[in-house]
């Protein structure tokens, strides 16, 4: 009884799985030509694309979206927010973006990832389909800890992809217990030395440590030193992600990419177009916002609208993300992901840089593939009803791994139920 009630569940989900769904009349941004295809048809079969041409035929029995000669883009991925960690930002209850362990740097935020947020219908609605979360600074300086890729399909599973990297944040009044962004450099460099020295077989001394690889024996319950959670860094497998503005210290994050042979992936980066020939020497990577043009800070002081510019024409590979500030990372991310491309734009940078900017360069940055109108990818997609780097566009559909989404936010429904209100 059990294998066939199995069994009928299997062919029920089938037809969910093995959709098929042709998108016609389509202005087709691939990402692989920096102009779109006209007039396209777009297949997805089984979560894939399976075909994108200029007047293509549509496969019998497949569902049709008729996009009337609209942009259609691969789903937006906005660099760095904290979609799903945040519901209410002034109530702590509601917020998992920051770790109070002193013991541990490891902060996963990949296990309070809660899919059910108003926030994630938002940020969908907004074009979004895919978005890294990064941790807040935590106790145990510099490290924040682990950020994760998150994949913004319906449900409550919106993980991607765990531990994508080692988060860290460096600068002015960043760590009280630590002080000096000297000796913020010199704690994170001492992290990688003693990682580094742990790569070699362990001396006799160090037999205690348990089966696991992990802290010595009698080390307090979850602790993680600084060195293990460095590891995969040095071993190429994830980047060091380090959240930083002031010139100064995008240097010092660029040496540490040479000295170290780790890749580096700066975040914030308001003074990044003062080094912009380093770290494309270096490929450091720079997740920027292009909004910041006045100093929230003494470390923002040479921020400027162009700096996005300036970066890629340097080399640079650039994605967006807290787009607009703090709020922009949760509320607003996908609004605020489109503006600051949009405002990129307005200031220098090409059109198809700045949608490489939201769709295949955070992908790339953060170790996954993707992004792109291809056979064969993932058919993660948005069909707009105009410029999606316009705010007041609205993406009329939104399909994530070949399934069309719920469109409509908590705001939507909340604008229906009271429109006849008296």
């Amino acid at each position: 009884m059990r294998t066939l009630v199995s069994l009928l569940a299997l062919a029920l989900a089938a037809p969910a799985t093995a959709q098929t769904i042709a998108v016609i009349h389509a202005d087709a941004w691939t990402m692989d030509a920096d102009t779109p295809v006209r007039d396209a048809t777009i297949v997805i079969d089984n979560g894939r694309i399976t075909s994108v041409a200029a007047g293509g035929g549509v496969p019998d029995g497949a569902t049709i979206i008729d996009a009337r000669g609209k942009p259609v883009t691969p789903g937006l991925v906005n660099g760095a927010t904290q979609i799903g960690l945040v519901e209410i930002a002034g109530s702590p209850d509601t917020s998992d973006t920051g770790s109070a362990d002193e013991r541990n740097p490891g902060n996963d935020v990949s296990r309070a990832l809660n899919g059910n947020s108003t926030v994630v219908g938002l940020a969908r609605a907004d074009g979004i389909t895919r978005a890294l979360i990064f941790p807040s600074p935590s106790r145990h300086a510099p490290f924040s800890g682990e950020p994760a890729l998150a994949r913004l399909r319906d449900g409550v599973d919106i993980l991607d992809k765990p531990n994508v990297g080692v988060y860290a944040v460096i600068g002015g009044g960043a760590w009280d217990r630590l002080g000096s962004r000297g000796v913020q450099w010199a704690a994170l460099r001492k992290a990688l030395d003693e990682g580094k020295r742990g790569l070699a077989p362990p001396p006799p001394a160090d037999k205690k440590k348990d089966r696991k690889g992990g802290a010595p024996a009698g080390s307090p319950p979850g602790a993680r030193p600084g060195e293990e959670l460095i590891r995969g860094v040095l071993q190429g497998r994830m980047p060091l992600a380090i959240q930083t503005n002031r010139e100064s210290d995008i240097r010092q994050a660029a040496a540490l990419a040479s000295d170290f042979g780790i890749r580096v992936i700066v975040v914030g980066g308001a003074e990044a177009w003062r080094a912009a020939d380093l770290l494309a020497a270096a490929k450091v990577d720079v997740i920027l916002d292009p909004v910041a043009n006045l100093p929230f800070s003494f470390d923002q002081l040479g921020a400027r609208q162009d700096n996005a510019a300036i970066l890629t024409k340097a080399g640079v590979r650039v994605a967006v993300g807290q787009a607009g500030g703090a709020i922009h990372a949760t509320y607003n991310a996908g609004m605020g992901l489109r503006e600051g491309a949009g405002l990129a734009v307005a200031n220098g940078l090409p059109y198809i840089d700045a949608l490489r900017a939201v769709t295949v360069n955070p992908l790339a940055i953060w170790g996954r593939g993707g992004g792109t109108l291809a056979p064969g990818a993932d058919a993660d997609l948005v069909v707009w009803d105009g410029d999606p780097l316009e705010p007041s566009t609205i993406a009329l559909h939104v399909i994530v791994e070949g399934r069309e989404t719920e469109s409509r936010s908590r705001q939507d429904r909340l604008a229906e139920r009271y429109r006849d209100a008296r």
